[in-house]
């Protein structure tokens, strides 16, 4: 159940609009900021209080604007927030549009920012709430939604010389990969399959060596 949510979007007509979205959503509370460095103060401050935040909205790009700051992007943020806070849900709302940049943040859903956004939103939280993860349908085109990164041809092969699912975060830390928790490799074998369209694993390895992608 989200009930408590935090958004990070520099330009105030977009946090506005959010925060009119989520108020939407039925949520008991939701606080906004500017800067990527105070939100990462507020989900410290949650969690050492025992009130933590349960889900991030934020965009990856924040404009400088001569306020000097530790983090300058949603990336950093999240990679931060993941040390602080490891199970926070988080949904990217962003006009990136390029497969490569969104496919390695280790999140739980995408947005890009278009017409017809504000009815991706209420998909994303309702899909968020269920624990799956959601990448919206005009996110980016599928010629590059279906090529795979290094970091998806690494689980695949480990799945395929025979290591169980449960047992690749090991690998994934041993060798200093990021999204190494078992929820990052989840999600990613659920979008591999979702892309490629196959149903399990054992499919997925099957199609992956047929196409010499292994």
């Amino acid at each position: 159940m989200i009930k408590k949510v935090l958004i990070a979007e520099d330009h105030q007509s977009v946090n506005i609009s959010l925060q009119r979205t989520v108020a939407e959503f039925g949520i008991d509370q939701a606080d906004h900021v500017y800067y990527c460095d105070e939100a990462l103060i507020r989900i410290k401050r949650g969690v050492e209080r025992n009130q933590p935040y349960d889900l991030l909205i934020t965009d990856l790009y924040f404009e400088a604007d001569g306020h000097e700051q530790t983090i300058s992007s949603g990336i950093l943020l999240i990679e931060a927030v993941r040390q602080i806070q490891p199970e926070l849900k988080i949904l990217v709302f962003s006009a990136e549009d390029k497969a490569s940049v969104i496919e390695k943040l280790d999140i739980d859903g995408y947005v890009r920012k278009a017409r017809n956004d504000a009815q991706q939103l209420k998909e994303a939280f309702e899909t968020i709430s269920r624990n799956q993860q959601y990448i919206g349908r005009q996110g980016f085109n599928q010629k590059n939604a279906s090529v795979l990164t290094s970091y998806d041809t690494t689980i695949i092969k480990l799945l395929a010389q025979g290591t169980r699912q449960n047992k690749i975060p090991d690998y994934l830390q041993a060798n200093q990969i990021p999204r190494s928790s078992l929820s990052s490799v989840e999600k990613r074998l659920n979008r591999i399959k979702e892309l490629l369209g196959c149903s399990n694993n054992e499919q997925l390895i099957a199609y992956c060596k047929e196409k010499n992608i292994i």
